[in-house]
Parts: C-alpha cells; structure tokens; sequence
C-alpha cells in the first residue's frame, strides 16, 4: 500500500532532489512563483523544468491539471 495525501490521492513521487541556490537565484525563483501563482518553491522548479525540457524539443505534458505539475508524462519515452 502507498501512501497517501490528505485527500486520498496516490503519492507518485518517489524520489527527492536537493538543490542549492544563492540567494539571486532564490529571489528569481520566488518571483516567477509568485508571478505565476503556483503553490510552492517545488512546483515552481517542476514548472521551469518542464519549460526547459520543452524548450529543447523534450516532449511534455500538456494540459495538466493545476495540482499535477508533472514535468513529463507517465507514459513518455525518458530513454534519448
């Protein structure tokens, strides 16, 4: 059995990633969070990752549910 959020949802992240920032770069973080009204620090990281990847040519997921974030689809192809 996995766990679980207070609403009943699966967790389906299974991994933690740490990243150190200066202070600029949290300042810019916090403000495109801001300017973008998303939840967290990590769904703003999720966000420009997901840009970023996009920007590349990585295919994302589109049309997400505002409480996903996801960064790639479930079912993409991660191998290149």
């Amino acid at each position: 059995m996995g766990e679980k959020t207070l609403k009943g949802r699966d967790l389906t992240r299974g991994e933690r990633l740490q990243v150190m920032v200066d202070d600029t770069e949290l300042s810019a973080l916090d403000d495109f969070r801001f300017s973008n009204r998303l939840p967290s620090r990590a769904a703003a990281i999720r966000e420009l990752l997901r840009r970023g990847l996009a920007a590349v040519g990585h295919k994302t997921e589109a049309g997400a549910k505002s409480g996903s974030y996801g960064v790639v689809s479930a079912g993409s192809d991660t191998a290149a």
